[in-house]
């Protein structure tokens, strides 16, 4: 069948739709500077200037069908239609002058029943292959009638004109709920597609009463579904390949009156120090169809340096997630029994493990905290606090409240039950004290799952109200109440109220929308001893 895209004015004649890995391959090798393929195959990609998100240049039409929805400021950033269509008639244009294109059709969503069809006209071949990864892929039968839902226009080769309204850089991702569309200009990172189609699941799904999350996800032999919530960093691709479960997804799902579904087709893992001793799953799904990004490899032999930052330290790999060897395809469980929330608290003084109301869940969701220890910045030595609601708020359109209303909902509804699992310090703050271990980490997720908590002593903290367990199997008593674990008891109650004080101070923004029990969920008052 002819294959054309003339009716959004694209005249270009040579399209490259849904192709074959070695026709990427090779036209990546042949086409895009900076392409080799590693040592185990993996096809190894340069992103250009940009090795990352640009969430500060990400825009939203403001239009009267939508824009009572939205929570518009520094995250959804509003841009009016006029505008949308001078960047739109540009990434037109210049896709318009190449002599070649590629479109990927596919699916957002593996529960058909609200999966989105979703159009990707780019210029890269890198482009492709990544969004086929990342994808549901139709079969034959279905791209023969395959009607896009959304379309995306990715001209991030050519730049935003900083001339025009609103622009204050040349780069541009701009959604347009009404038109279902999302143009990018001024960036060739791959990821700018998946988490723009992600944004539109955050604002399509809550109107159905369907909760999108930014979480991993795995099921057990019996069934049972646990969410694993948590900035980059707090280990929530590790944790959710778990060999005695099984894997649905790594990052982006949705919780329906059914149960659960993963949004992609594959995972996108972050590859800085990846190891097969660490983390095997990921490091064995990295060979023939995977694009490994800007990382830095031995001309000669080919072979990776996962440990070498120099292009950027957002290092990543795309594979499609039957690369996993342990994995639920079709990607869909029944509903959540446990929810985790993870955290890297860098300051130490946040428990390993602990039980939480679902009121103090959804103020933990809410809050969506982390701590990064301190950086390469000049002055910088202590742990920073950060704050991203709903562990995802880059790509959350409506206001937080109302993603924290339905999961509390869902979980009253199902008997989720919620926790908070720190994988940070121990022992004092980074400096002084040291890394929780991966295997008590590990085996606090196993007593989760097996139940060793239900009968356990628990005390509650004083000053965040969740309740600790005194005792996990396979992980001594001593770390699990973090103040026994600091030789100064004064600097741990010192530090802990400005923890407390930190999340008091964040959360001040979101009070005023948020119903009081959530609000309660918090800590009650900042230590005075």
């Amino acid at each position: 069948m002819d294959f054309d895209l003339r009716y959004i004015g694209i005249e270009v004649d040579k399209i490259w739709r849904n192709t074959s890995v070695p026709d990427l391959y090779e036209r990546a090798l042949r086409l895009e500077s900076g392409s080799a393929i590693s040592d185990v195959g993996a096809l190894m990609v340069y992103s250009g200037k940009k090795t990352g998100r640009s969430p500060k240049d990400k825009r939203i039409v403001r239009h009267s069908q939508s824009e009572n929805h939205i929570d518009w400021g520094p995250v959804n950033i509003e841009l009016d239609e006029n505008t949308y269509m001078v960047n739109h008639e540009r990434a037109v244009d210049y896709l318009n002058t190449r002599d070649e294109l590629y479109v990927v059709d596919a699916y957002a969503g593996w529960d058909p029943k609200y999966r989105l069809s979703v159009r990707i006209v780019c210029t890269r071949a890198y482009h492709a292959l990544f969004m086929q990864n990342m994808l549901i892929m139709p079969s034959e039968e279905e791209l023969e009638t395959f009607e896009p839902d959304y379309l995306i226009l990715n001209a991030g080769s050519f730049p935003a004109n900083i001339y025009t309204s609103s622009m204050t850089s040349k780069t541009s991702i701009d959604v347009n709920l009404e038109r279902k569309e999302i143009v990018i200009l001024g960036t060739e990172y791959a990821g700018e597609m998946k988490k723009g189609i992600f944004s539109i699941m955050n604002y399509l799904m809550p109107l159905q009463e369907v909760l999108p999350m930014h979480c991993s996800a795995n099921v057990g032999e019996e069934g049972d579904v646990t969410l694993l919530f948590g900035l980059s960093g707090t280990g929530k691709t590790t944790l959710s390949a778990d060999p005695k479960r099984k894997l649905i997804g790594d990052d982006e799902h949705c919780w329906t009156d059914e149960g659960v579904f993963n949004i992609e087709g594959g995972c996108y893992a972050k590859a800085i120090d990846l190891s097969a001793e660490n983390e095997p799953d990921i490091f064995a799904a990295i060979r023939y169809g995977t694009v490994l990004e800007n990382v830095v490899y031995d001309e000669k032999t080919r072979k990776v340096d996962y440990s070498d930052t120099s292009i950027t330290q957002n290092t990543r790999a795309s594979y499609p997630i039957d690369y996993i060897d342990n994995v639920q395809v079709p990607c869909v469980a029944g509903h959540p029994k446990h929810i985790i929330f993870l955290t890297c608290d860098a300051f130490g003084v946040l428990p390993p493990v602990a039980k939480l109301t679902p009121e103090q869940a959804s103020y933990h969701f809410i809050s969506g905290y982390t701590a990064k220890v301190a950086g390469t910045e000049m002055g910088v030595t202590e742990p920073q606090a950060t704050f991203s609601a709903n562990f995802g708020a880059a790509f959350m359109m409506w206001h937080p409240n109302r993603y924290a209303e339905l999961l509390a909902e869902k979980m009253k509804k199902h008997g989720a039950e919620a926790w908070l699992v720190n994988t940070g310090w121990t022992g004092g703050a980074h400096g002084v004290g040291s890394r929780i271990k991966l295997k008590y980490t590990r085996a606090m997720i196993d007593a989760i799952h097996n139940g060793s908590f239900d009968q356990a002593a628990t005390t509650q903290d004083p000053d965040f109200g969740f309740e600790i367990p005194l005792e996990c199997p396979n992980v001594p008593s001593d770390i699990l109440i973090p103040k026994n674990t600091w030789e100064d008891k004064q600097a741990y109650d010192t530090t802990k109220e400005k923890l407390v004080d930190l999340f008091r101070e964040n959360f001040k923004k979101f009070e005023s929308k948020v119903n009081p029990e959530i609000v309660e969920g918090g800590p009650a008052k900042a230590i005075k001893n």
